[in-house]
């Protein structure tokens, strides 16, 4: 809840994702095939949130994640689940289109 106010009035440390995708970051998207197809983050990876569970293991440990679906709420569950499993370096990006933006 601190946190979602931090953001909301832009307190809290940035994140520049444009900076992480230039240091190899990767970008998985959490949508499911069907939305993933109607637009995406170019050189992104669809990995649907409900065979998350069974396909996250496919990413690099070493690399950066960052997770986007279309809001937020289903990025955040992929990234609690990636913390909860040794990933360390791993950023929620929230919606697809937000994050695009952030990295143009």
């Amino acid at each position: 809840m601190i946190n979602t106010i931090k953001q909301l009035f832009g307190l809290g440390s940035k994140v520049d994702y444009a900076k992480l995708l230039k240091e190899g970051a990767v970008i998985v998207d959490v949508r499911t095939k069907e939305e993933y197809q109607s637009g995406h983050i170019k050189g992104s990876q669809n990995i649907p949130l409900n065979n998350f569970s069974n396909l996250y293991s496919k990413l690099n440990k070493d690399k950066a994640i960052i997770t986007c679906c279309a809001s937020g709420m289903r990025s955040a569950r992929a990234k609690s689940i990636l913390k909860s499993n040794g990933f360390t370096e791993v950023y929620n990006g929230g919606s697809w289109s937000s994050l695009q933006n952030k990295i143009d």
